[in-house]
């Protein structure tokens, strides 16, 4: 796109591009991140398009000897790549796929376990609408509901060194087919301070059975951030932004074969910031960090120590 054509488009309309792509990479991935303003839309016929990197490290379990069918890679390391459009002023369209690589270490066992691999991870396809847009001298409040399915169109066939498939906890992709819902909302103006927003999405995913007939653990995740605005050129320009986050999240019973298992789901809650900058018009970069501070997993699951989370966008505009 040219960058005059872009220029055109009020500051406010693309603060809202931004917000919106972002907030829509992090909730499909973990739900946390720099994502300032999740309860808007991006404006019609503009048009998003974002890579990043989610590093999420576990602490492996002691005493296993096997690889658990319910167990969790401890290093998870996913590579969203978003397409978000405008369809009209409340209406927006995202389009995600990843490459995901999950590697399992288990020193502890006789002998040490290191299995893991890359492949294309599943897809999404999503429905933003903005139900909710009031405007104020504080600032102004805005609430959405996003839905979808995600597809399965992810690798299902890494195997270990003898050959031997590994479960479906460790495949880059689940072969299910499954919902994603999602309200987010936006608060502008906190405590009246003109560039504190208190950002918030609760998001739920249905899972279906998948691959290995196994039915990985619904999920729903909280989340809670609040970005403040150090720095903002009069003019059109740079802007940067900071806050702490907080989130939880809640991970249901896995099911293979039908059968409920006993050592896997739980609750976590992380604590940590994110922060994103905009050099120019159209390009964002933001970093966010978070480390687990309280949780409750089930019988041998390895436990959460950190998610990082890295990336970059640009901005352009759709004909429609």
């Amino acid at each position: 796109m040219v960058r005059g054509s872009f220029n055109r488009f009020p500051l406010h309309a693309r603060r809202a591009l931004l917000g919106a792509g972002l907030a829509l990479i992090v909730r499909c991935a973990w739900a946390q991140g720099p994502t300032p303003e999740t309860g808007n839309t991006i404006f019609p016929g503009g048009g998003l398009l974002s890579y990043g990197a989610d590093f999420v490290s576990r602490r492996s379990p002691a005493g296993v000897n096997s690889i658990p069918p319910t167990i969790r890679p401890t290093l998870e390391v996913g590579q969203p790549v978003v397409l978000a459009w405008g369809i009209r002023r409340d209406v927006e369209l995202v389009a995600m796929t990843s490459i995901e690589t999950d590697h399992l270490d288990l020193p502890s066992s006789a002998p040490p376990i290191r299995v893991g691999g890359s492949g294309l991870g599943d897809s999404w396809v999503l429905l933003k609408y903005r139900f909710l847009r009031l405007d104020s001298e504080r600032g102004t409040t805005q609430a959405s509901l996003t839905f979808g399915p995600k597809l399965p169109t992810g690798r299902t066939d890494l195997r270990d060194s003898s050959g031997a498939l590994l479960p479906a906890t460790l495949q880059p992709g689940s072969g299910s087919t499954d919902l994603f819902l999602d309200f987010s909302g936006t608060y502008t103006g906190l405590f009246r301070v003109e560039k504190l927003v208190a950002d918030t999405t609760v998001s739920y995913w249905l899972r279906t059975e998948g691959v290995e007939r196994t039915r990985l653990g619904n999920e729903l995740d909280w989340r809670l951030y609040l970005p403040y605005r150090p720095y903002q050129s009069h003019r059109v320009g740079p802007e940067w932004w900071i806050g702490p986050s907080l989130t939880w999240q809640h991970f249901g019973y896995d099911r293979i074969a039908g059968v409920q298992q006993a050592d896997s789901g739980g609750a976590v809650l992380n604590l940590g910031g994110a922060t994103y900058f905009s050099p120019h018009p159209g390009l964002e970069l933001w970093f966010g960090v978070e480390f687990a501070v309280a949780q409750q997993m089930n019988g041998i699951q390895d436990r959460m120590r950190r998610h990082i989370s890295v990336g970059i966008s640009k901005q352009f505009q759709l004909r429609h």
